[in-house]
């Protein structure tokens, strides 16, 4: 029977709408370097996790679950400057809050497989 990943399902899930956002921005804003990298960073949160998941030692998980969590912060950063200098208009408040979302859990993640490393 497969175990539920929360955090892979999320950022799994995340991707999508992110490939989605990236096709609307695109297409209907004709913004293309920024969209360009909300996608590059916005997939990649999802494929580090999937590499975490096959690691080969906890060290290895923690340096790939970081990579993810840079990503996820990187992410963020276009995600709001999409937002401030108003390139879309339309709401991306959940996008938003669904990376923050992310972040806090791969933070939590790291932190507490660091500790578990520890003793």
């Amino acid at each position: 029977m497969k175990k539920d990943n929360v955090l892979k399902d999320k950022s799994y899930k995340f991707s999508i709408r992110i490939v989605k956002f990236y096709q609307f921005i695109s297409t209907q804003k004709k913004e293309f370097v920024i969209s360009k990298q909300v996608l590059r960073s916005g997939t990649s949160i999802g494929a580090m996790i999937e590499e975490a998941n096959q690691a080969e030692s906890k060290a290895d998980f923690i340096h790939k679950l970081s990579i993810a969590n840079k990503e996820a912060n990187e992410t963020h950063y276009w995600l709001r400057l999409i937002k401030d200098t108003q390139i879309v208009t339309e709401d991306i408040l959940p996008l938003l809050n669904d990376c923050e979302e992310l972040i806090k859990l791969l933070t939590t993640i790291i932190k507490s497989t660091k500790q578990n490393l520890s003793k």
